[in-house]
């Protein structure tokens, strides 16, 4: 297995079938360009087998906190440690950044994504609600 940050729209539209629908170009040139984002993809035989996302999130009296937007691994590449793999680079890509922390929002029935956050060192810090604004599309 093989862990690189997507750099070009090509790496990240080769990775769609890990998000929860299709890339578009110009959502991924506007993603690369934003300050702060960034996707680790993880490669076995050259495929695209998983992928991680973070945001970085400022803020005047905190610092710079790293924000795991998602976390997607191909179900016929799942059980072999990558998820864990793809978040420990991610907490790297943190600390390199100056971070002082890294936090995820999840369901609390997704067991499989909170064995895997856990085996990587994360905890569970209290309740989590998370209240969302959806926008009609023009």
């Amino acid at each position: 297995m093989d862990i690189r940050r997507a750099t070009t729209v090509s790496e990240l539209t080769a990775a769609e079938h890990l998000y929860d629908g299709p890339a578009r170009a110009e959502w991924a040139e506007r993603f690369l360009a934003a300050a702060g984002h960034l996707m680790l993809i993880a490669y076995v035989d050259g495929a695209p087998a998983g992928m991680i996302s973070g945001v970085e999130m400022l803020h005047p009296d905190k610092g710079t906190e790293m924000c795991l937007y998602e976390l997607s691994v191909d179900e016929t590449y799942r059980g072999r440690g990558i998820g864990r793999a793809l978040v420990e680079a991610l907490l790297k890509v943190a600390r390199e950044r100056g971070c002082y922390d890294m936090w995820v929002g999840v369901d609390t029935d997704n067991d499989p994504a909170l064995a895997t956050y856990r085996s990587a060192g994360a905890k569970d810090d209290g309740v989590f609600a998370m209240l969302t604004w959806d926008f009609p599309e023009s």
